[in-house]
């Protein structure tokens, strides 16, 4: 602003004056003052002006860039905040920024709120971060202390897929789960119930994870088995496509042979040559409802923390079929 105020002989208080379209200068100044900026290449400094009017309206993102669901997730959140005027800071959970780490980070950035996505963090730790700034989980099931939760109901999802292959004749169906991570326990217990309600006496649950190593390993003890389930019920999409892999090198067609079921409904289980069935967390609403309840509490218009639990919703695709018959 220095630099265009000396160009054209005014003060940087004239100058501003024009820049943010406030009433006084005359016309000719004004043409004089744009001309400057634009043949200078001026851009404001917003950081400085949000500073100056003590807001930043930043929302803080610790993203998993591995994990593409969580990628598509922080996405979504992008496009909600733009809706209601905030900007969005991204920070990178990699082996060695863990999310606290990164959570840190973003306030040293003086982010006002933060969007935790399907956080791993001990509740201790969440409990003291939402302590301190206004913050949402989202896609995790927790009490909520202090902090917002947006969630999806994953216990119905996971017991919307047993209705499913059920319905197409399935009875020996295997659940491999997502083993320690905060998530699996909603969804094995959805499995569970989904089992007793469809007296499924072959239903099983084998230790699995939330990656494409997992759901390899599972497919490589189920193929070591007798014989091999009618379906499996993955803990996620990246576990699914795992188990996939390994059963077409094996020469198991799928869903001839097996079926198989994800679970979040990212992009690559809608590519044409995956074409996976899978259960839609619904990212885009997840989304919004985050948004809103950062902006809600920093805008004062809520104090106590909320929960949103969504229902998810059952995709049918090309990786789910009737079992085959002896």
């Amino acid at each position: 602003m220095e630099d265009v105020a000396a160009a054209v002989g005014l003060s940087t208080a004239s100058v501003s004056l024009v820049l943010r379209g406030v009433p006084g200068p005359s016309a000719q100044t004004r043409e004089r003052v744009l001309e400057a900026a634009s043949r200078l290449g001026y851009r404001p400094d917003r950081t400085a002006s949000l500073l100056a009017r003590r807001r930043t309206h930043l929302l803080g993102v610790p993203v998993m860039l591995r994990d593409a669901f969580r990628a598509e997730l922080a996405e979504e959140v992008q496009l909600a905040a733009d809706e209601r005027s905030y900007s969005v800071a991204l920070g990178a959970v990699t082996p060695v920024h863990d999310e606290a780490r990164v959570a840190e980070t973003l306030l040293d950035l003086r982010c006002e709120a933060l969007v935790l996505l399907s956080p791993e963090l001990d509740v201790g730790v969440l409990a003291e971060l939402g302590g301190r700034i206004p913050m949402v989980v989202v896609g995790r099931h927790i009490e909520a202390a202090g902090f917002d939760v947006v969630r999806v109901a994953d216990d119905e999802g996971v017991g919307q897929a047993v209705d499913h292959l059920v319905g197409l004749g399935h009875r020996h169906i295997v659940h491999v789960d997502g083993a320690d991570a905060s998530m699996a326990v909603d969804r094995r217990t959805g499995f569970l119930a989904g089992a007793r309600r469809h007296r499924l006496d072959a239903a099983q649950v084998l230790p699995g994870g939330y990656d494409e190593a997992a759901g390899a390993s599972a497919a490589r003890l189920l193929l070591a088995e007798p014989t091999l389930p009618t379906a499996v019920i993955a803990a996620n999409d990246r576990s699914a496509i795992g188990l996939l892999d390994v059963f077409v090198r094996a020469g198991v067609q799928v869903p001839r042979d097996v079926s198989v079921v994800g679970y979040d409904d990212g992009a690559l289980a809608r590519l044409a040559h995956v074409d996976l069935t899978t259960v839609s967390q619904e990212a885009g609403v997840q989304a919004v409802h985050a948004v809103e309840a950062a902006v809600e509490r920093l805008e004062g218009h809520r104090a106590g923390p909320r929960e949103v639990v969504l229902t998810p919703r059952l995709v049918v695709r090309g990786t789910t079929g009737p079992p085959r018959r002896s």
